[in-house]
């Protein structure tokens, strides 16, 4: 969810109970100022009819209200006691609306002369559970619209208020710390987006720089070790050809011998993956299947000592825009992999499907994926293997946006998937 909409949420229902709550306070105020001007007029009334009945002695002989809003009850006074103006609200029969209607009544005393009269004046007043419907009406209404108006707000104000960070956030996606593109942040006026800008660009510009260091270091070193790692093979070959070593000796230089071949194996290997991840590579568009043969053609001589097979089943012809070399290295590791890890007259199975290829050998158990495509970590006690095979095809599939994953049927499957 956005950030927008994660407080759009919150807002609506903060919204919802701070306007309930008004309401209700909003209900009662209005209602106490109804009865307030009611009341108001029903005193201006008595006062009127007072002045009337004092001109004119018949209207005190209303006791009725059917030509009228009031009634006149002559009293004794005795009755009078400490009688005050009382206001109430009654029920009505109301001839026109057919139905009993909510009433104001006002109860009062005058005096005219030397007799007591009882007056009552009615008013009409709005019906409470109408009140009570209309507001809740435009309550409603009320929250609708603020909520749709919030939306609105964060759609088109608070949107450009945020581009800042959302332009911040694009760059950092497209952020490539290989590139020499480093990220410019576009001018804000708000602090905390410019602590932001700051912040990445500060990261990204170290970043870049101990990227390029690194990369140095790593191309400088494994240069410099190719050359003593020559002459020292080159040497003990040297010295192995003189026949002038005994056997335990000459078994000891051969040993090391294989030793410095591995590392040499393994020097080479770091530095493919370093110009993988670190460098670009110009591409051309790459016959998976003519590859394959080829590949296969440069291990004819390795599948026959170990009396394997080969099998290529083509339901497919994919073709894919990358380095021509790296597509070698990819297979070449592949079906190495396939090769050395399987067992002595086995049959490996190349798949090519439309999108996907699948390098297929024999197995009795699963190999451990956690430990597969990580470096340095066989997923069988192979001596020769440096560890580095499937990390650098695992680099090459992720550089060109492949997917090489691993399963088990009854046979060890590496898919390679066109994505």
């Amino acid at each position: 969810m956005k950030l927008l909409n994660y407080t759009t949420k919150y807002f609506a229902l903060l919204l919802i109970v701070l306007i309930s709550v008004w309401a209700v306070i909003f209900y009662f105020a209005m209602l106490d100022e109804i009865y307030d001007s009611l009341d108001d007029g029903l005193d201006n009334q008595k006062t009127l009819v007072i002045q009337k009945a004092k001109r004119d002695s018949t209207i005190l002989q209303k006791s009725e209200f059917e030509d009228g809003n009031y009634t006149i009850v002559k009293i004794n006074a005795k009755n009078i006691g400490d009688f005050t103006d009382s206001y109430r609200d009654t029920l009505m029969y109301m001839q026109n609306e057919d139905e009993f209607e909510p009433v104001r009544v006002l109860e009062t005393v005058f005096r005219i002369e030397d007799s007591y009269y009882k007056m009552k004046l009615i008013t009409s007043m709005v019906e409470e559970d109408d009140q009570i419907e209309n507001l809740v009406i435009y309550i409603i209404g009320l929250y609708l619209i603020l909520v749709a108006s919030i939306v609105f707000l964060n759609n088109l104000v608070l949107k450009k208020v945020w581009k800042p960070f959302y332009d911040i956030i694009e760059k950092l996606k497209s952020f490539r710390i290989e590139k020499d593109e480093l990220i410019k942040a576009e001018p804000t006026f708000i602090d905390e987006f410019k602590m932001l800008n700051d912040s990445v660009e500060k990261l990204t510009q170290k970043s870049h720089a101990a990227y390029l260091d690194q990369k140095q270091f790593i191309e400088n070193a494994a240069h410099e070790l190719q050359t003593p790692l020559a002459i020292s093979a080159n040497k003990l070959e040297l010295l192995l050809e003189t026949g002038e070593l005994s056997d335990a000796q000459s078994k000891e230089v051969t040993d090391v011998l294989n030793n410095l071949g591995h590392l040499t194996r393994l020097n080479r290997s770091l530095l493919l993956l370093s110009k993988i991840e670190n460098q670009r590579y110009e591409g051309e568009q790459v016959d998976f299947v003519s590859l394959i043969e080829e590949v296969n053609n440069n291990f004819e001589d390795f599948i026959e000592h170990r009396a394997m097979e080969f099998q290529l089943i083509k339901k497919g012809n994919p073709k894919i825009t990358m380095n021509r070399g790296l597509a070698v290295v990819l297979f070449t590791n592949l079906l190495k992999n396939a090769i050395v890890h399987g067992e002595a007259q086995d049959t490996i199975i190349i798949e090519v499907l439309e999108d996907e290829v699948q390098v297929k050998n024999s197995g009795e158990h699963p190999l451990d994926q956690s430990k597969l495509f990580k470096r340095f970590k066989n997923a069988t006690a192979k001596q020769k293997s440096t560890g580095l095979g499937l990390s650098i095809a695992k680099a090459i599939a992720d550089k060109y946006q492949m997917r090489l994953s691993y399963s088990f049927a009854n046979a060890h499957i590496f898919s390679l998937k066109i994505l």
